[in-house]
């Protein structure tokens, strides 16, 4: 254990549980990650004793934060709902009022309150987040020329790195310095560009792996959603990590995402993936805003052969075939990789250029689809 690992689970010590017991010994803790003045850690509890824990979570907070050598932390409640008995998995009940077949479990007597609705973030108008069904399709750089597209049509914009596993944000716009706290509880996120940005990977060493369980995942992207001051925003960029887990459940549940767009390449491979992607979200009632075709064709910049390398017009054609918008192609380019790594992306730095247009003309699509989209009722969907 190192020194400000010992300092941190000293102070903690003299936090007390809701049964008054000193918080290391209620086997609640999770590992103490601490580096370099960082500290994460989180505490896990059953789903009906959140409340009871929650100024239990705070007062962590306040105790590791009052070490000397510590310079930022991040306390994250999880909750765990404990097995049925039987220890059968529960089936999900039919909604009130649903007709219910043969053999199927009551329900909710007519007239029960509904699940409630995910809140907004106060201040931001709309959030939307940009998924792929796979990693490697550059997902996080279309998501940061996006939201520069997006404030050079005049919106005011913020971007959040949801990816707690592989954040990108801190290189794709070359940030190194930390974010600063507010009244000791809050977040200043960094600003880069005209526009607010927060990422998990401003709190730890680029090489710092997040061995966390779901749970962990979830609590840490709800507390940059809810104590971050994002200030007031027309649109919420939001960079999904790749594939359809525990991060895209949480954003579709904790805020009312008014769409997602979907990045692949145009190979099969990839738009098998992405099919999943835009099911996904339509299962949570989530618009599809559109596809983007990324890496859809190599200009030989010497010669001026044309290549398609992954092929071309895949994920056009897969949008037609799913009945969602097509945004655009972005091409296999050299200098959108190198601005790319450089944390100089293209909009930003090269707005002229043939590509910082395509960029812009896939925001001004999603724009336009922003300001027709809606969150359809939830379907209420029978299994026998």
């Amino acid at each position: 254990m190192t020194d400000l690992e010992h300092d941190v689970l000293a102070a903690l010590g003299k936090v007390l549980s809701p049964d008054g017991s000193p918080l290391p010994a209620t086997g609640k803790l999770s590992e103490i990650v601490a580096s370099d003045g960082k500290v994460f850690l989180s505490i896990t509890v059953d789903a009906g004793a959140v409340k009871a824990w929650e100024a239990v979570r705070e007062r962590a907070e306040a105790a590791i934060r009052a070490v000397p050598s510590v310079k930022s932390v991040m306390v994250a409640l999880t909750a765990e709902r404990a097995p049925a008995s039987s220890g059968a998995m529960a089936r999900p009940q039919p909604a009130p009022g649903a007709s219910r077949g043969p053999g199927a479990r009551p329900g909710p007597a007519p007239g029960a309150p509904s699940a409630p609705s995910p809140s907004g973030i106060p201040g931001v108008a709309a959030i939307i987040a940009v998924a792929s069904g796979k990693g490697g399709v550059g997902k996080s750089t279309t998501a940061v020329n996006l939201a520069l597209g997006l404030r050079d049509l005049g919106l005011k914009v913020g971007i959040l790195d949801a990816d707690i596993y592989g954040p990108s944000l801190p290189k794709l716009l070359a940030i190194r310095e930390r974010p600063q706290t507010i009244g000791g509880n809050r977040l200043k996120p960094i600003e880069r560009y005209g526009m607010p940005v927060m990422s998990i990977g401003f709190l730890i060493e680029e090489e710092t792996p997040m061995i966390w369980r779901g749970p962990m995942v979830m609590s840490a992207l709800t507390q940059m959603l809810r104590e971050v001051e994002w200030g007031t925003l027309d649109v919420m960029v939001v960079d999904m990590p790749p594939g359809t887990g525990d991060a895209q459940l949480t954003m579709a549940q904790q805020v009312p995402l008014k769409g997602a767009v979907i990045v692949s390449t145009p190979q099969d491979l990839a738009l098998i993936d992405a099919r999943r992607g835009i099911a996904m979200f339509r299962r949570v009632n989530v618009p599809v805003l559109g596809i983007v075709e990324n890496m859809s064709t190599f200009i030989c910049p010497h010669c001026g052969t044309r290549s398609d390398i992954f092929g071309h017009g895949g994920a056009r054609h897969e949008a037609e075939r799913l009945g969602v918008p097509f945004l655009g192609e972005v091409p296999l380019d050299i200098a959108i990789r190198e601005k790319s790594d450089a944390g100089l992306p293209v909009v930003a730095t090269a707005p002229d250029s043939p590509n910082a247009q395509i960029y812009r003309d896939i925001a001004a699509r999603v724009r336009d689809g922003l300001q027709g989209a809606s969150r359809p009722a939830p379907k209420i969907v029978i299994e026998t």
